[in-house]
């Protein structure tokens, strides 16, 4: 499906035909009849627009025939019935010096977030419009790490008073959430900090000179590019403190829960003790022998007392002995 803007206006418009210049197409799950529709009209690299149809595609930039592919990894929600929340998918950004593609495979809550942004992207301006989407994508990761810490919490509530391991699991599916999140924003770092060499021109080769050539460099944009940077590091930063944090939560209530347990089992091993004593005590006056006080005629009475007193030294002796 695709999907075409232009900034017209101060305002990002959509349109209906690709006749217009300056444009940004965002393409989601396309068939090959539309990639091939845009390598013809664009004397594109299929290659490029199939890049992020793979999700196990790894962010990098490349760049050849006046043509750059920045793909980075962005946050996806998971599938209805996965017990994993978040994960990612890969995002592929082609430039070129006529248009801007977005392609992914599934739709995306960061170009849905990047349409509602109060600063509207200019599709004039390719290299400040690209910096924007990755300042979003930095940003949309913060958010929904701050969801995930927010979830553990209330899983904490119910472990405080659970002994059951449905808790500790859905724990474990959000410490994968964060594996995936930690990986992805690594490997966003990487593609950043190329970019910014490229800027810097510490690094010289022909996919260098491409990317800057298509993506210029300007002076506004700079603060932008550190400010992406920055957002990348924090969301690095959080990731692994809350990875670290929801493992040791992890760990921590595997104790509790393993303790709780033994201490049902401590308790039913005490009931089954004190238990025992007036079944061994009517076992002996149940016997068809001659027993003391069978003629007695409190006798029935004066078993009960007994046995209800040896029940009570029982439980005092254990308690005594803080074996409970």
């Amino acid at each position: 499906m695709l999907k075409i803007y232009k900034t017209i206006g101060g305002s990002l418009t959509r349109l209906n035909s690709l006749e217009e210049k300056n444009l940004w197409i965002d393409v989601t799950d396309p068939d090959e009849a539309e990639l091939q529709m845009l390598c013809s009209r664009y004397d594109l690299d299929v290659d490029l627009l199939k890049a992020s149809l793979d999700e196990e595609e790894r962010p990098r930039i490349e760049a050849y025939d006046d043509q750059v592919l920045i793909l980075i990894s962005m946050p996806n929600s998971s599938a209805h019935k996965s017990p994993i929340i978040y994960n990612t998918i890969p995002l592929g950004i082609v430039i070129t010096e006529q248009v801007i593609i977005t392609v992914a495979l599934k739709e995306s809550m960061l170009i849905d977030q990047f349409l509602k942004t109060r600063a509207v992207p200019v599709t004039q301006k390719r290299t400040r419009f690209v910096l924007q989407l990755l300042y979003n994508n930095a940003r949309l990761f913060l958010s929904r790490l701050k969801e995930i810490d927010k979830k553990s919490t209330e899983i904490e509530q119910y472990l405080h008073k659970s002994s059951k391991n449905e808790e500790l699991i859905n724990m474990l599916n959000l410490e994968k959430s964060l594996v995936y999140f930690t990986t992805a924003l690594r490997s966003n770092e990487n593609v950043l900090e190329k970019l910014l060499r490229t800027y810097l021109r510490t690094v010289h080769d022909e996919e260098s000179e491409t990317t800057v050539r298509i993506l210029k460099k300007y002076e506004e944009d700079e603060d932008l590019l550190e400010d992406v940077i920055t957002e990348n590091k924090q969301a690095i930063d959080m990731a692994d403190i809350y990875t670290n944090i929801l493992s040791g939560t992890m760990d921590a209530f595997a104790s509790v829960i393993s303790n709780n347990l033994n201490i049902v089992m401590k308790f039913l091993a005490i009931i089954t003790i004190v238990m025992a004593i007036p079944t061994i005590i009517t076992s002996f006056f149940g016997m068809n022998v001659a027993l003391p006080f069978q003629t007695w005629h409190y006798a029935y009475v004066g078993i009960i007392l007994l046995t209800v007193v040896l029940m009570v030294m029982g439980v005092l002796f254990i308690t005594k002995k803080k074996m409970y």
